[in-house]
């Protein structure tokens, strides 16, 4: 099972926010929520809200325990750019691009590791045998 969150047109660049993203993937939540806090810069906040949101999705209507969860996936991908203009001297413009992202947040729960049984190769050793 899985909760997901998702930001539009957050008005910071993708460029940004991906080395703050990089920090949290793989992280628990708990884990990823203090390194969200004490990382400096807007960029933390943004994603840190985004994480949070996804949290409450799972534990609220997917009925996940938040103990559990960990982040899956976490992306911060460019959206649209705005394009000004600004005056330059001699009559030129000069552009100015107001970058935006959506940042994509996945959350999910962990779950127990089985071992393979080793009974799987016996019958393959005896039909060796068997074959001699």
């Amino acid at each position: 099972m899985e909760a997901k969150a998702i930001a539009k047109y957050v008005r910071m660049s993708s460029s940004k926010l991906k080395p703050v993203t990089d920090l949290v993937r793989g992280k628990d939540l708990n884990e990823a929520l203090t390194i969200l806090k004490f990382t400096p810069g807007k960029g933390s906040e943004l994603v840190e809200k985004v994480v949070k949101s996804a949290a409450a999705n799972a534990e609220n209507n997917h009925d996940m325990n938040p103990d559990e969860l960990y982040v899956a996936e976490v992306n911060a991908n460019q959206g649209p750019t705005m394009k000004r203009w600004r005056p330059g001297a001699q009559g030129r413009a000069g552009m100015i691009l107001k970058r935006s992202s959506h940042i994509n947040v996945v959350l999910k729960e962990k779950e127990a590791k089985i071992k393979a049984t080793p009974k799987a190769a016996e019958p393959k050793e005896e039909a060796d045998k068997e074959v001699r």
